[in-house]
This record gives C-alpha cells, structure tokens and sequence, in this order.
C-alpha cells in the first residue's frame, strides 16, 4: 500500500462530474492498494499518516500532526502509483490491486482515518475519472509505502 501526501491549503475532487470532496487546510492523500497488501498494511499506513508531523508550529517547526492543526483529509484513490515503467514507454499496472481486493481496503482505510481524525473524511470515488485541484501548501509532499517500513 503506497500513499502520496500533499499537505495543502486546500483542495477538492470532482469525481465523473460531480464534486465529491473539499477540504480546507489539511491533507490530500493519493491511496493505491498494491495485490497483496493487508489490514496490517493498512493499520500501520492509517497510523503513520494521521500521526505524520508535517504541520508548523508556533516556531515555524514541522512538529505538528493533521489532528494536532484539527485540518481535514480527503483521500483519493490512485491504482496509478503503483505502475512499472521498466519495460517500454507504456506503464504496466499488474501490481496494483484489482477492485475487488483493492475497494473493501480502501473503504475500510477511509474508515479507520476518519476515526483516527474523529471527522468524516471525504473522498474522491473509486475508478471514477477525476479531476483533481489543490493548493499545495509549502510544498509538502511525502510518500510513503507500507512495504518500506525500515
């Protein structure tokens, strides 16, 4: 399980036309669900995300986490990030997730940050086209994958 995060001032997702996600200052987080992954992936990702100090403080210092500002998460899902481009020009996605194993962790992702942050999280939807807008806020961009854990 890989997330890309972008903290952001603000950011939205419109999902086949229709907006589905909005959020103020917080994150937007690119979710993609590789073939085997599991909730012990998922736990330790939701976990490291929520608790991520990427925030300033009051001295201008990354030390504070989405839940310590109070700011929102939308969560966006993006079987794309886990693509190869080793061979060729034209990516291969056969390690990324088919939806039926892919969807019941993303919902159950979606679920397990929302407690975590203790509000509800909006999301863009799952296979949908979407369009995506931010204003990333630094920047800041992190990647992390639940199989690098070292």
């Amino acid at each position: 399980m890989r997330i890309v995060i972008q903290r952001v001032k603000q950011a939205s997702v419109i999902s086949d036309g229709v907006l589905t996600a909005e959020i103020n200052q917080g994150l937007l987080v690119l979710l993609g669900i590789e073939v085997g992954d599991t909730q012990d992936d998922l736990t330790w990702l939701c976990n490291k995300m929520i608790n991520l100090r990427i925030f300033s403080d009051a001295e201008g210092k990354m030390n504070q986490s989405v839940v310590d500002i109070n700011g929102e998460i939308a969560i966006v899902s993006q079987f794309t990030l886990h693509s190869s481009t080793r061979k060729g020009n034209r990516p291969s996605y056969t390690k990324a997730a088919r939806p039926e194993e892919a969807i019941p962790l993303y919902e159950v992702f979606v679920k397990q940050a929302a407690q975590l942050l203790g509000k509800e999280i909006p999301t863009g939807r799952f296979g949908a086209d979407m369009q995506v807008s931010l204003i990333n806020d630094g920047p800041v961009t992190i990647i992390i994958d639940s199989r690098s854990r070292d």
